[in-house]
């Protein structure tokens, strides 16, 4: 059942999400990683937000760096499979996701399916609307109630997906709040797709597989989601994830490390801006 109005809001860790990367455009040198105010005006957080302590410029830095790579990689991946003729976008737990809104010259050419729970998406819409974006045909929003037992691909079949049809689906910055049996079940219904379908996955490293630099800020941020009632379930080896991703029927798994998103997005920045490496990418496809 979905909350009632008084309740709309967006996730908080969707809206640090969102705050990060419009922080990244503020603060941080040019040329940026990746460039969204979007999620800054759908929160409209106030002027002081940026003295927030989560929105600390040298604590977050590392969190920061890794928010906008990953948004980064996704998006080029999207728009690779568009150009390939993929006309299909899944994105589970999509949150403050702003590429409809920011990349209608692509989105447009495909059906951008976002998934998420009941409360937060209807607040999102609110937002859409009373901002003028709007939702356009292409953009499909779909609820799903978690707690209550919702299915992800009954809900996404409601809303027009075609599971004869090639897709791309992303899932970041979900997978340590699932447990490995849900994930192992993802991974299936993605291999199941039609041939040419890419699932971009973001996993985390369990702790002794951390950089000692990385391990105790990781291990503070492990505490915290387990005070704040969102613990962290299910860290991965990346060896462990790639053979559940085959296991599940996937043609072809690589391992993106964040040695080579830094590569690819922080080489020869000026500014010492570099990611977390706690925070791993699975790219797999049908």
């Amino acid at each position: 059942m979905m909350q009632g109005k008084a309740n709309l809001a967006p996730e908080s860790t969707a809206e640090r999400t969102a705050l990060w990367r419009a922080l990244h455009v503020e603060i941080d040198a040019a040329p940026h990683v990746f460039e969204d105010r979007v999620g800054l005006r759908l929160l409209a957080p106030g002027a002081e937000w940026r003295r927030r302590p989560d929105m600390d410029p040298d604590f977050t830095k590392t969190f920061r760096a890794s928010m906008v790579a990953r948004a980064r990689f996704v998006e080029d991946l999207v728009i690779e499979q568009a150009d390939r003729g993929v006309a299909q976008y899944v994105i589970l737990g999509a949150g403050i996701d702003t590429f409809a809104q920011r990349r209608t010259d692509v989105a447009c050419r495909m059906r951008i399916f976002e998934v998420d729970q009941p409360a937060p998406q209807e607040w999102k819409r609110q937002r859409l609307t009373a901002l003028g974006y709007g939702i356009p045909e292409w953009l499909r929003f779909v609820p799903v109630d978690f707690e209550a037992g919702g299915s992800v691909w009954q809900a996404l079949a409601e809303a027009g997906f075609d599971a004869k049809q090639s897709a791309i689906i992303a899932s970041t910055g979900v997978s340590m709040y699932l447990t490995k049996e849900a994930t192992l079940a993802t991974f299936r219904q993605v291999a199941a797709l039609a041939p040419g379908s890419t699932l971009a996955m973001t996993f985390m490293l369990p702790l002794y597989l951390m950089p000692p630099d990385v391990r105790l800020q990781l291990g503070q941020a492990l505490e915290g989601a387990r005070a704040s009632g969102t613990p962290f379930i299910s860290l991965f080896a990346p060896e462990e994830i790639m053979a559940m991703a085959r296991s599940a029927g996937f043609q072809d798994v690589r391992h993106v490390p964040p040695s080579a998103l830094a590569q690819r997005y922080f080489t020869n920045r000026k500014d010492g801006l570099q990611l977390s490496s706690a925070e791993e990418f699975l790219v797999a496809t049908t």
